[in-house]
């Protein structure tokens, strides 16, 4: 379970996100939608630890994220596919991050299969496309097998995830697969929308992501 309460962050007299709450449940994949600009990349930064919300809170199964237990093996992220070493490669780049977390080499080569990355496997990083970039990065959120799946614009990487449809181009599941929808948009007073199976506007900031808990969230 993802929950958000209350959350906001300031940048000086800039507000990114403002008074952002709402609960993303196991068993269904959730669409977090809003417009360039409304704090969505700042929202997933914010679930991940990797900034601090001015207040508020946001919990991945009952606590913040830095006091996850091993928490490649609950929570995968793709944020920044260009976040890698560009003298490594694909195969050293995800067992390095194995071995942080006890994870054997076999997993290494699955994600890799999965990704359709094994033929370029022992090739170093810095000879990548950008998709290629992206698909090591999708390798990297799920070497834990994680229960939930976190990826900032899915609709910019190529390949598969999960629980969606195949697209040349495409990672993103079709939105009518999506069980869930939280819309965002810019509104002097801010608030959000939360519905079920249908596409509604709410107000506020927050992210371009897919989220999936047990596969699917």
């Amino acid at each position: 379970m993802i929950e958000l309460q209350r959350l906001t962050k300031r940048y000086g007299a800039t507000i990114a996100v403002e008074e952002l709450t709402f609960t993303v449940a196991p068993g269904r994949v959730t669409g977090f939608l809003g417009p360039n600009g409304a704090g969505k990349s700042t929202t997933v930064r914010m679930v991940l630890g990797l900034d601090h919300p001015t207040r508020g809170r946001a919990l991945l199964r009952g606590v913040p994220y830095q006091r996850l237990q091993e928490p490649l093996r609950q929570v995968g992220a793709l944020l920044e596919a260009t976040a890698t070493h560009r003298a490594r490669t694909a195969y050293h780049h995800l067992l390095w991050l194995a071995h942080t977390h006890r994870i054997g080499r076999w997993r290494v080569l699955d994600v890799l299969e999965s990704v359709g990355l094994s033929d370029v496997a022992r090739k170093r990083v810095g000879g990548f496309s950008l998709g290629m970039r992206q698909r090591l990065g999708l390798a990297a959120a799920l070497l834990g097998d994680p229960g939930i799946l976190l990826l900032d614009e899915p609709r910019r990487s190529p390949g598969r995830v999960p629980g969606s449809s195949a697209r040349s181009g495409s990672m993103s599941p079709r939105r009518q697969s999506l069980g869930h929808i939280i819309r965002l948009r810019f509104s002097r007073h801010r608030h959000i929308s939360s519905f079920a199976g249908g596409d509604h506007e709410g107000g506020q900031a927050s992210a371009n992501a897919i989220q999936t808990s047990a596969v699917v969230l």
